[in-house]
């Protein structure tokens, strides 16, 4: 198969397997709420941690974290063209984020975004996980984590690595995590954002 058919359904793919909403999907084997109709009505690890309890709040960190990381791992496999790899990512996350199963309404795209850097960069992946906990065990914000994580991904991808295409993607990726922010943003500012471990009010990832 031509790597023109091949790219697209590649990118295909990873978009059907972003769209599998883990939080919802777990919520409702084990038989807790709905993470829509609940607390901040996000598809997330956060929400679902708080609305579904631990144990699907894990599953669900490990089914986002994990699409994006297969996809990812394929894509550093080589076997296809390099741009056709990248945006299978990006797919991957896109999907996450406008799910196709629930009505293009997803989440974040946190932990599928980290999850596919982590498959394709082991080491920078693991630089911005990094990230994202010492800015979260400092200011209490989850999404003040991602927030700082995925505005320096761009160029922690440059610099490591000085590959255009991947900077590009990764920064086209930034802007889609950190758009689906823009509420956590506004709330930053204006100094209602809950911190991470109340419980008892929203938060999202």
């Amino acid at each position: 198969m031509s790597p023109e058919i091949l790219g697209p359904l590649s990118c295909l793919g990873a978009y059907v397997l972003g769209s599998i909403p883990f939080g919802l999907v777990f919520s409702r084997l084990l038989g807790a709420p709905d993470p829509r109709e609940a607390g901040s009505r996000n598809i997330g690890f956060t929400n679902v941690l708080r609305v579904s309890g631990k144990k699907v709040g894990i599953l669900t960190l490990c089914g986002d974290l994990g699409k994006g990381w297969l996809v990812g791992w394929i894509a550093s496999l080589g076997l296809f063209p390099n741009l056709w790899a990248l945006l299978a990512v990006l797919s991957v996350v896109i999907g996450h984020l406008f799910p196709v199963f629930l009505r293009f309404r997803g989440g974040k795209g946190v932990a599928t975004g980290l999850g596919g850097i982590l498959g394709l960069h082991l080491l920078m992946g693991l630089i911005l996980v990094l990230i994202w906990v010492v800015t979260v065990g400092i200011s209490r914000y989850s999404s003040g984590g991602a927030l700082m994580t995925f505005g320096i991904l761009p160029v922690l991808s440059w610099f490591m690595t000085h590959d255009l295409q991947l900077t590009i993607v990764c920064f086209v990726l930034s802007g889609l995590v950190i758009a689906k922010h823009k509420g956590n943003i506004l709330r930053l500012f204006e100094g209602t954002e809950p911190r991470m471990g109340s419980f008892s009010r929203k938060f999202n990832i």
